[in-house]
């Protein structure tokens, strides 16, 4: 139930930082100022270009490294702490890509139209651009969410106790198989429960015809 709960709150966390993180990062790849947009392109570029499991080791062990000194809490509160930043960072990045790619799609007629109907900047990005990019971008989104499900078993790399490690204790100490099948129906399960979501999520955003 422990390992359980914590690829839930893994899962979780993560959706709810990096999405609002990712919107930040493309707002800053579109942006004309250069200040703004090459260090998220820098950042983008090395998250893109490294494996996670990499990630995962960088943040929890390089500050200590570095700095000398442990930044994270000792026991499980610190390397889910370390975890959760890796996940947050990594997804945002490519999140931030789905959303860029999501934004510029939209005709620059559309904007003009805005323009012309007497809207501020702000009030055609939130109502016209924004909304028009939803449904471009659900199905990408839907699929690194998914992807998120399954990643969630990297955590067990800095020891998080999440269902995965539970799995391979109950192999270690009582060497037996089937737990790793229940975490295997588990995962199949709840990416079965996010499939689902989206799709009904696409549903009822059909209005939009882009």
């Amino acid at each position: 139930m422990v390992g359980f709960l914590s690829t839930i709150k893994l899962f979780t966390l993560t959706l709810v930082f990096s999405l609002p993180l990712g919107l930040i990062l493309a707002l800053a790849l579109i942006s004309k100022r250069n200040c703004l947009r090459y260090p998220v392109e820098l950042l983008i570029w090395i998250i893109r270009g490294t494996p996670l499991l990499l990630q995962l080791l960088v943040v929890y062990y390089g500050p200590g490294i570095l700095l000398q000194m442990n930044i994270w809490k000792n026991g499980d509160s610190g390397r889910f702490l370390a975890s959760l930043i890796a996940f947050v960072i990594n997804y945002a990045c490519y999140f931030a890509e789905i959303y860029r790619g999501g934004i510029q799609s939209v005709p620059e007629g559309q904007r003009e139209a805005g323009k012309v109907l007497g809207l501020s900047q702000r009030e055609i990005f939130i109502h016209i651009i924004l909304l028009q990019s939803i449904k471009r971008i659900l199905p990408p989104i839907s699929n690194e969410v998914i992807t998120l499900v399954k990643d969630t078993a990297l955590a067990r790399t800095i020891a998080v106790y999440e269902i995965t490690w539970v799995g391979q204790t109950y192999i270690r100490s009582k060497g037996i198989v089937w737990p790793l099948f229940y975490t295997g129906v588990f995962y199949l399960l709840f990416n079965g429960f996010v499939t689902i979501i989206f799709s009904k999520l696409e549903k009822k955003l059909s209005y939009f015809k882009v």
